[in-house]
């Protein structure tokens, strides 16, 4: 039988699939009947689950980021597809095709590591370059931004994500540059390349998605910047030069500011215009990517509208259906 995926079920629809687990937690309901809550994924994206009547034999018998198979039905909730399961079983991963549960072929990580790599080392200013390169050549650090999400609820949230919000942000800063001759086109430029690096110890994603304990205690903009000054120290070593002192603090002053708002977690306002140009475009790449999961995984599949979405504010318009 083939796969039915996530994002191609409709409410009151059979299920026996296999699932990522991720998030699992045991809980009481209001008779203090025990009910097992977790989200299942695949490459598509991710629903909620629920099995009645649950014990902690049952909670134990898998962990967040295990494989398993899921016996049960859909519904609609709350304008959202749950999933009510009868049955949970853990799978082995041998028994697992990786390509159900990958966003991102390793295809396209190498080309696009590549082509981060191409746009980093045409750069003019010779610091820079000798700083992106220490990145490059770092095959720890390399491994895991090309692997790392670049959330674990929001936008590219899934493996690979990280390296394709960065690449996208990178394009559009090539692109928007010319037209803005009083950018600095290069500090941009590795702006919008180390602007989530932090990302890479903020988050947890061997296999499931998660925060780290520096995550949860840090953030990624504290780890970003100290990522970034541990990379400056090593370009000025291997070059024999110090980098000049006020590009390193508006690179650092980019990774801080780059929220740019107070509420949305930025302790610094954008105070410089590349500060203020990497901040516009990450937030205009991760709205764009928002909007289109959630019109994706929309479960009005006979409307032109999306349900109502409590967080925006609003519907969103798929188009003619």
């Amino acid at each position: 039988m083939s796969r039915r995926y996530i994002n191609q079920l409709t409410a009151q629809e059979t299920v026996d699939q296999v699932f990522l687990a991720s998030e699992k937690q045991l809980r009481p309901n209001r008779n203090g009947n025990l009910y097992l809550q977790l989200m299942l994924s695949d490459r598509t994206g991710s629903v909620n689950a629920r099995l009645w009547n649950a014990s902690e034999g049952l909670y134990k018998t898998f962990e967040n980021g295990d494989y398993v198979r899921v016996e049960g039905t859909t519904q609609l909730f709350q304008g959202s597809i749950q999933m009510i399961a009868t049955r949970i079983t853990r799978v082995d991963p041998s028994e697992i095709d990786e390509s159900d549960f990958t966003t991102m072929s390793t295809a396209e990580v190498d080309r696009l590591v590549v082509r981060i790599g191409e746009m980093l080392r045409g750069m003019d200013n010779l610091s820079l370059r000798n700083l992106a390169e220490c990145f490059l050549l770092d095959n720890e650090f390399m491994e895991k931004f090309s692997r790392a999400p670049a959330g674990i609820k929001n936008h590219h949230a899934y493996h690979g994500g990280l390296l394709q919000h960065t690449y996208s942000l990178m394009d559009l800063a090539q692109r928007i540059a010319p037209c803005y001759p009083q950018i600095d086109r290069d500090l941009l430029l590795t702006g919008a390349f180390i602007h989530d690096i932090g990302k890479t110890d903020e988050l947890n994603y061997e296999r499931d998605l998660s925060y780290s304990d520096q995550g949860q205690m840090l953030g990624h903009l504290v780890l970003s910047v100290s990522i970034l000054e541990a990379k400056v120290a090593e370009a000025e070593k291997l070059s024999g030069e110090p980098i000049d002192a006020d590009t390193v603090m508006r690179l650092k002053h980019i990774l801080i500011s780059h929220h740019g708002e107070y509420e949305y977690g930025s302790p610094k306002l954008p105070m410089t215009l590349e500060a203020m140009a990497l901040s516009q475009l990450d937030n205009l790449d991760a709205k764009i990517a928002s909007f289109e999961q959630l019109i994706r995984d929309d479960p009005n599949v006979d409307s032109s509208w999306t349900g109502y979405h409590q967080n925006l504010g609003r519907k969103l318009y798929k188009g003619q259906v």
